[in-house]
């Protein structure tokens, strides 16, 4: 997985009632743009360092995160 600042961490859900999470990738800690990332979650704002899962996605900045669209 790679991405760049400014690309958007899609975070599916993998327990049922639990929602998608999507973030905004503030920083890289590789310049190869491989994890860990620094991400701001859209919902709450919360910044946090993540190591992504299986369960994630990259989406550049005008991609549409909607499933199914």
């Amino acid at each position: 997985m790679k991405a760049q600042i400014g690309d958007r961490l899609v975070m599916e859900s993998i327990h049922v009632g639990e929602r998608r999470r999507v973030g905004v990738i503030l920083e890289l800690r590789h310049p190869d743009g491989t994890p860990p990332y620094l991400v701001r979650w859209e919902d709450d704002g919360h910044e946090g360092l993540i190591f992504p899962g299986p369960e994630c996605r990259i989406e550049g900045p005008g991609a549409d995160t909607e499933p199914g669209a």
